[in-house]
Formats: structure tokens, C-alpha cells, sequence
């Protein structure tokens, strides 16, 4: 599998603090990006957004609205997680990367994170998802682990899918195995489960009849 690191990006170069207004927002009509890095003499200073761009004076350089840059970045040595905290938190498209002496050494595009997330066992492999609820002060992600495991499934995924002050929920991706054993054993522990499943839609299915059933001989 190849490391997030390998989709550093330098087609474009960053746009110094000398460049025309006129020039940048050129650039941004010509591309879908939706920020872009800028370099005053090769320090990072910000990303310029391709909506702020359309309001600046096109005659001035974008030096003159220093004020306007977003100081947003990611590190080559992030995991994929957090730098796709970064993009969501400034809806970008583009992250900017500087390495640990914070040098400028490229760009992150949001396909780009997408194509290599895509590569990852979590979605690549195949599996089953359960998403289980419970009030926030009561879940546990080691006793969710050991949920899967003791009925014999083994772990792709875990991550905390919605949270509030209330509830929390956890989607949950296992490889392919017991999955109604584990379904019924979050039950036993509490936890409710969100997503659907062909097993509970079986068990519903004979719950239903058998109730007709009843219904029907006590007429």
C-alpha cells in the first residue's frame, strides 16, 4: 500500500506574496481548488480562498490583503485522519504541507486523501458494518473490541461515526463472520443497534408471522 506521503503535490507552485490580485484570481477560474497556498520568500504565510480572491481589488497584490490569509497546514508526518480533520474543519480542498522546520514541501488534494483512504482495509477489505449506539457516558471501545473478538470476528475498523453530549455511536467494520452473535451480544451489553442487517430483518420477519399467527388462533 502506498503511504499518504506519496501524493505530495507540486504541479502548481504557491503563489508569492508579490503576486498580482489579477493573476490569482485568474488561477482560481481556471481551477477547481478552493484555497492555494502563498510563500513570501519561501515562508509559508497563509492560503488565499479562491471565494475572498473574487473580492479583492484585482489591480493591488495579494500582499495588500495579508490580513485575509487562512493559516491552515497539515505536516508530511500526519496520519491521513488528521489531515482529513484539517480539510473538513476549513472546507478545503487543498492542505498546504509544511515538514518539521515548517518549509513548504507541497500540497494535499482532497481526491488525492480520498484515492488513498480508499486503499486502507477499513474500506478495501471485505466486511461488515454494525453502527451500535449508547448514552455517552456509558460506551467503551475496549468493550467493543472485546465484543467482536470473543465471538470470534476480527476488527477492520472502529471509529466514533456521531457524538453529542447525550449518545455516542460507533461504526464498526469486522470481517465477515458471526455477525448475528455479535449483534445480540451488544444487545445483551445495552448497546443499540442503528445500522440495518439482513439477520435482524430474518428475526423480524418471524417475530411478525408469529405474531399473525397467534393473532390468527385466537380469533
Amino acid at each position: 500500500m502506498r503511504l499518504l506521503s506519496d501524493y505530495i503535490n507540486n504541479d502548481f507552485k504557491p503563489f508569492s506574496t508579490t503576486e498580482s490580485v489579477a493573476a490569482i484570481q485568474d488561477f482560481f477560474a481556471e481551477s477547481t481548488f478552493s484555497h492555494f497556498p502563498v510563500l513570501d520568500q519561501e515562508v509559508f504565510v497563509g492560503c488565499v480562498s479562491a471565494v475572498d480572491a473574487e473580492t479583492f481589488e484585482f489591480q493591488k497584490n495579494i500582499t495588500d490583503y495579508r490580513y485575509a490569509l487562512e493559516g491552515f497546514f497539515v505536516r508530511d508526518t500526519m496520519i491521513w485522519l488528521d489531515v482529513l480533520e484539517v480539510f473538513a474543519r476549513n472546507n478545503a480542498n487543498l492542505v498546504p504541507i509544511l515538514d518539521e522546520a515548517n518549509k513548504y514541501i507541497g500540497y494535499y488534494e482532497i481526491t488525492d486523501v480520498i484515492k488513498f483512504l480508499n486503499e486502507t482495509p477499513f474500506l478495501k477489505e471485505t466486511g461488515g458494518i454494525i453502527v451500535v449506539e449508547k448514552p455517552a457516558a456509558d460506551y467503551s471501545m475496549s468493550q467493543i473490541t472485546q465484543i467482536v473478538e470473543s465471538n470470534n470476528g476480527k476488527l477492520l475498523g472502529v471509529f466514533v461515526s456521531e457524538a453529542n453530549t447525550e449518545k455516542v455511536q460507533v461504526t464498526i467494520k469486522i470481517t465477515l463472520g458471526a455477525m448475528n452473535e455479535i449483534i445480540q451480544t451488544f444487545r445483551r451489553y445495552n448497546y443499540e443497534i442503528v445500522s440495518e442487517h439482513h439477520e435482524d430483518n430474518y428475526l423480524n420477519s418471524l417475530k411478525e408471522r408469529s405474531e399473525y399467527l397467534d393473532k390468527y388462533l385466537n380469533m
